[in-house]
């Protein structure tokens, strides 16, 4: 049983959640967004990481 518990905890993230924390170090708001939360970020700094993720994604797709 603990075996199990281990690796559901090991999950790895997923790839949105990446882009987003990526976006976020670039905008100098991931040691907030860790401390405070995604949640308590205002509505500028999450519409400035929302550009920055769909500007990857976009290059993204457009690369493959």
């Amino acid at each position: 049983m603990g075996k199990n518990i281990n690796k559901q905890k090991q999950k790895k993230p997923d790839p949105r959640e990446i882009l987003k924390f990526e976006a976020a170090e670039e905008l100098g708001l991931a040691d907030k967004a860790k401390s405070v939360g995604w949640d308590m970020l205002t509505a500028r700094e999450t519409g400035k990481i929302g550009a920055i993720v769909k500007k990857k994604l976009k290059n993204c797709r457009s690369n493959s």
